[in-house]
């Protein structure tokens, strides 16, 4: 892991950068270290969240100062550099009603019958990379080179939760009714993200999932 990059973000939280670009090696990395710093439970952090490039860690500012929060980081990190934390992960299977607005269009861009659009985007095992976009939306990566299709030109001004898509390179699903410019190939009846529910979202960075068709 190279030396980290670390600078405020806002008045309450801190970045983490882990490198310049993205690749699955150092998602890995981000993950671990976003693993470490959760494992050291340090007072006043209240969140860590992980992205592509960088961890950001989110504190109580009354609490504490940005030069404290970032010399205990920093140390956790170093400390447990060659001795990384783990975290519990999970594999999930999601029964997917593969009849989505979008299915045949994309056959038709991709070239492939529908039968083969479903059996390819299913045929995956994918992991969860990241969450983002809104509360429990899981981005995965892996999706089947022949599946890889720009976004929608068009977004949608709301799209159903539970709708399973895919844009470029990554499939996922909404998990409320949201706006959406992604390719709908599916629904699922699985409820990606409960606030009532510990944790409220069903899957989690790391996490790996596989769909599985049904009628």
């Amino acid at each position: 892991m190279a030396p980290p990059r670390v600078f405020p973000l806002g008045d309450s939280a801190i970045t983490i950068e882990l490198g310049t670009e993205r690749s699955r090696k150092l998602l890995r990395e981000v993950h671990a270290a976003a693993a470490q710093i959760r494992s050291q439970q340090l007072q006043h952090v209240t969140d860590v969240v992980p992205a592509y490039l960088a961890v950001t860690v989110f504190y109580d500012a009354i609490k504490v100062s940005y030069s404290e929060i970032a010399e205990q980081i920093v140390g956790a990190l170093d400390a447990s550099r060659n001795t990384p934390a783990g975290e519990e992960t999970r594999h999930h299977v999601i029964p997917v009603e593969y009849s989505g607005a979008d299915l045949q269009s994309v056959a038709d861009t991709t070239g492939l019958r529908v039968a083969e659009v479903v059996a390819r985007h299913s045929a995956k095992t994918y992991t969860v990379d990241l969450l983002g976009f809104v509360p429990g939306w899981a981005y995965m990566s892996e999706l089947d080179p022949s599946l890889q299709i720009p976004r929608r030109q068009q977004p949608r001004p709301r799209v159903p939760a539970g709708s399973v898509a895919i844009a470029a390179t990554q499939t996922g699903i909404y998990p409320l009714d949201t706006p959406g410019g992604w390719h709908i190939l599916g629904r699922t009846a699985a409820t990606m993200f409960d606030p009532t529910r510990d944790p409220p979202a069903l899957l989690k960075a790391g996490d790996t999932v596989k769909f599985e068709p049904f009628k």
